[in-house]
């Protein structure tokens, strides 16, 4: 798994639906995934960030790569930096396409790997829907441990885990 790094240029392309321009960009060629409403979304709220906080860019969305063929597999990233108690959330999203091939803890694996790289970083946490069985299978067996709750407005209720670095 490789993460390439989907800048606010290319976010900006992707909005507009220009996959050309963000595939020359990034040098991948972007999905139908990638590009379409699912995820543009997505782009639009960390272009929003990265408008108030210019060190978001580095850590949220990029590309998920599967190696070696090369293929957009979904995203992947951080909420944002590490806060001033060293904590970061992960965040990742499957192709439907792509779906039931291990690539959501492949790209766990990368975004622990990676946090892991970064002193700053002592916690890295998975904000879950508690009905949410494929993404806690995910998480399984990479250290999280439960520990407590949250309401979030879109998502609803969430249970909250978090592992060490």
């Amino acid at each position: 798994m490789r993460l390439v790094r989907l800048n606010p240029d290319v976010m900006e392309l992707l909005v507009a639906g220009d996959r050309v321009a963000a595939a020359e960009a990034t040098g991948v060629e972007i999905s139908d995934f990638l590009a379409g409403d699912d995820c543009a979304w997505l782009y639009r709220v960390r272009l929003e960030q990265i408008a108030g906080d210019p060190e978001s860019a580095e850590w949220v969305v990029r590309a998920a790569v599967s190696e070696p063929d090369g293929a957009v597999v979904g995203h992947a990233g951080f909420h944002g930096p590490p806060d001033e108690d060293g904590l970061v959330e992960v965040g990742y999203t499957v192709d439907p396409a792509y779906r039931r091939r291990g690539y959501a803890r492949a790209m766990v694996r990368e975004l622990l790997r990676w946090a892991a790289e970064d002193d700053r970083v002592r916690v890295v946490r998975a904000s879950i829907s508690p009905d949410n069985a494929a993404s806690l299978a995910t998480i399984a067996g990479f250290g999280f441990v439960k520990v407590g709750e949250q309401w979030d407005d879109e998502d609803g209720l969430e249970t909250l885990f978090e592992r060490r670095v």
